[in-house]
This record gives C-alpha cells, sequence and structure tokens, in this order.
C-alpha cells in the first residue's frame, strides 16, 4: 500500500497528514507598527536576487491573531486547531523593480502554521504571542475607533522579546507592507550524504484579500534586551504610524523568482 500525505506523517489514506493541501483561507486582527531600520542592517538580510528598493530602512512590526480553514472548512469545527498568532519582522525590498517585502523572522504559537510557514519558506519559530483584542460592546478592550488603544507581545522561551503599542486617531489606508507579495527563501538541508540542499527563492501568491476599516494612530515598538545579535540589529532607528485592522486572504502557492 503506498503512504500519502500532503506532508508528514505519510499514511495509508492521507488523513494523518499535518498540513491539508492549499488554498488555505485566513481572517484575522493585525496591530502593526511602521519603523525604520538601519538600511545596511536590513540589507545583510536580502539574498542576492534583492534589492532594498526606494525606500531603504522601510520595515514593520506585524502582531495577528488568525482564524483558518482550508477548502472544506472542516477546521474551523475545532477552534483549538484553526487559530493561531504569530508575529513578524518585515522589511521593504524589490525584485527586479518590482516592490516586496522580506520577511526575515517570524514566530507563532502553534505546530501547523510553523510547519506551513517552513514549507512557505517563512523562518517561523515557536514563540508565545498575544495581542489586544477590538470589541464592539462593553469595556473590557479597545474600539475600532479614535482613542482604541491596542498593546502586543512576543515571548520566546519566557522572555519577552518583542512589544508594541498603538493609539488609534483616524482611518486610513492599508500600510505600504502589508500590501505587497512576501518574498522567501525555501531552503532544506541535505540529509544525505552529497546531496545538495533544496534553496529556492519564491514568492507567495495571494488572492481573495479583504481589508476590514483601517485605522492608524501612534505607535511604539521596541526589541528587548537578550535578542540574539542579529535580531537585534533590526532594532528600530525611527518608529512610525501605528495600525489596527482586520484582514482576511486565500493563500494558494508559491511562485518562483528567478
Amino acid at each position: 500500500m503506498t503512504l500519502t500525505g500532503y506532508s508528514l506523517p505519510l499514511s495509508p489514506s492521507g488523513s494523518s497528514s499535518s498540513l491539508t493541501s492549499p488554498p488555505w483561507y485566513f481572517s484575522g486582527e493585525v496591530v502593526m507598527v511602521d519603523y525604520r531600520v538601519d538600511a545596511a542592517a536590513a540589507a545583510r538580510f536580502l539574498p542576492p536576487e534583492l534589492e532594498l528598493g526606494p525606500d531603504p530602512g522601510a520595515a514593520a512590526a506585524v502582531f495577528a491573531e488568525w482564524q483558518w480553514c482550508s477548502e472544506s472548512g472542516a477546521e474551523l469545527e475545532d477552534p483549538a486547531g484553526s487559530r493561531f498568532s504569530e508575529f513578524l519582522i518585515l522589511l521593504g525590498c524589490s525584485f527586479g523593480g518590482s516592490p516586496m517585502a522580506r520577511c526575515p523572522y517570524a514566530w507563532v504559537d502553534q505546530a501547523v502554521p510553523l510547519m506551513r510557514g517552513w514549507v512557505q519558506g517563512m523562518p517561523k519559530q515557536f514563540g508565545s504571542v498575544h495581542l489586544t483584542r477590538p470589541v464592539q460592546v462593553g469595556r473590557a478592550g479597545p474600539r475600532m475607533a479614535a482613542g482604541g488603544r491596542f498593546s502586543a507581545s512576543l515571548a520566546v522561551r519566557d522572555r519577552r522579546v518583542a512589544e508594541v503599542a498603538v493609539t488609534l486617531a483616524e482611518p486610513a489606508e492599508p500600510p505600504h507592507l502589508h500590501t505587497v507579495p512576501l518574498v522567501h527563501n525555501r531552503h532544506f538541508p541535505a540529509w544525505v550524504p552529497g546531496e545538495k540542499p533544496l534553496h529556492q527563492l519564491v514568492a507567495s501568491s495571494v488572492r481573495d484579500v479583504e481589508f476590514g476599516p483601517v485605522w492608524r494612530g501612534s505607535g511604539a515598538f521596541r526589541l528587548l534586551p537578550g535578542a540574539d545579535e542579529d535580531l537585534a540589529s533590526l532594532a528600530p532607528v525611527e518608529v512610525g504610524a501605528g495600525y489596527a485592522f482586520s484582514y482576511a486572504e486565500t493563500l494558494v502557492s508559491g511562485r518562483r523568482l528567478g
């Protein structure tokens, strides 16, 4: 009998696979802060095929809480498996003159999105991610309105690594680095002696992108002492606006660049 599955573990029917096949549907709440990083530091995180683009040093700290499902929607029957939170750092860049965003670091709090990230080429690691949720009734949370205050944090191995704070002021257009394709390196080391590692430069292909009302205001972001040297090099030299919004997309596949 042939063992099958989109991902490990393989099984006779394929039902044990950790990942379903795409497309994957995502709906979530995002708290994001635009900032600037030292351009030379950002350049060190770009492979040779990418350039810093017209705005060297543009970066963003992105916290999000997601609910996801595959084509069948079956995952939604198990909230413990269909929800996760993540934190990303994005760096503005370009490929062949087209604007893109590079994600040098990412953390998630569930195994399935971690494995899915590795398939995509996203450098996901485990972390504890928490962010303020907007509310529509009551006082136990901020409204998506002027004065709404949102916070988010990342802890890795019980040590807080990053935190943001946003106070909303006005409606706005979606932030630039959340509107451009993400570019990743799919890298899998060779396991059999004499073979070469897999190394591909890819971008994500998405459809059905939707933004809820986007609100902008003052932002704060910092990487706390204890971050490793490379991560610490992406600390902000200047902090820009903060944002909060709902977002949805369908992740279809990857596409090779070059």
